[in-house]
């Protein structure tokens, strides 16, 4: 890598997500329990979609919620199905927290969107997908499976939202790496092929949930993570959030923190932590 495809690096939110404790940290309880007991909730936390101004065109890592969420009544499924989705959060999402008004704030029209990276396909990161009839849609395969498999609403996967007409996916796999520098993990998808954006397999969260690490010259290597983790101070901790696979999560986890000593600095970057924004800025001003 000698030259720097990528011009920019930023953050967007489509509004905020207010979630029980026990979902951002495990108790040790089981999940329904927790779901159906808690009366607790975190403060606000934003919903951040990641924007990368490369030479290929403007990428997207997540894409937010639709504000459909809290305007349409019939967005989640009724019955009890639909009683758990309304226990998992609570969203605040404004007439102006749409992805193509929040890419607007950045200086951006959501037409220049080339590729949108999903790092899983809950209804909070794949909102966005519906404004995105242009844009090539990258989903792990793995995810695809689940969305389309008889248990996808039990796990939180809406495909009324996502498999819809007209838009461009591109279901990728995975294939087997021997770069020293994503150490201990084994596979990879190299996006364009540079070596700038690659994709990593860290499920848990969901069957085919994926990260993204992001190389430039000169800069301290990114890792946006989904909801691998929702504070990075938890994922120092190697805390495990409350929904998903242990022992997949766990797995993901440790090859992460094994990644960090091949990568130094590296920079993680969850889905809905309120530090993300200050520590990107702050990673994307510093040269190494």
């Amino acid at each position: 890598m000698t030259t720097n495809p990528i011009k920019r690096v930023s953050v967007l939110s489509t509004g905020t997500v207010v979630i029980h404790p026990q979902h951002v940290r495990s108790g040790g309880t089981p999940q329904m329990w927790w779901l159906l007991t808690s009366r607790r909730w975190t403060d606000p936390l934003p919903i951040n979609v990641y924007v990368i101004e490369h030479d290929q065109g403007l990428i997207l890592f997540d894409t937010g919620e639709d504000r459909a969420a809290v305007t349409d009544p019939d967005y989640y499924p009724g019955g009890f199905t639909g009683f758990i989705y309304r226990r998992f959060g609570h969203f605040d999402i404004g007439p102006q927290d749409t992805l193509s008004d929040q890419l607007g704030l950045l200086g951006y029209d959501i037409a220049q969107v080339h590729t949108a990276i999903l790092s899983h396909l809950h209804p909070d990161h794949a909102g966005g997908v519906p404004q995105l009839r242009r844009a090539n849609l990258v989903v792990s395969q793995d995810e695809w499976d689940a969305l389309v498999g008889k248990k996808a609403q039990m796990i939180g996967l809406m495909p009324n939202h996502v498999d819809l007409p007209d838009l461009r996916w591109n279901r990728i796999t995975f294939e087997p790496t021997t770069d020293p520098s994503l150490a201990p993990f084994t596979e990879a998808h190299d996006l364009f092929g540079d070596g700038t954006l690659t994709l990593l397999p860290t499920p848990g969260h969901t069957p085919g949930s994926m990260s993204l690490l992001v190389r430039q010259p000169g800069l301290v290597p990114l890792l946006m993570v989904g909801d691998l983790t929702y504070d990075v101070h938890l994922f120092d901790e190697k805390h495990l959030p409350g929904m998903g696979d242990k022992h997949q999560m766990k797995d993901a986890t440790d090859k992460i923190h094994q990644l960090r000593e091949t990568n130094p600095g590296l920079v993680i970057l969850p889905a809905h932590d309120p530090e993300a924004a200050h520590r990107l800025a702050a990673a994307t001003a510093t040269r190494t």
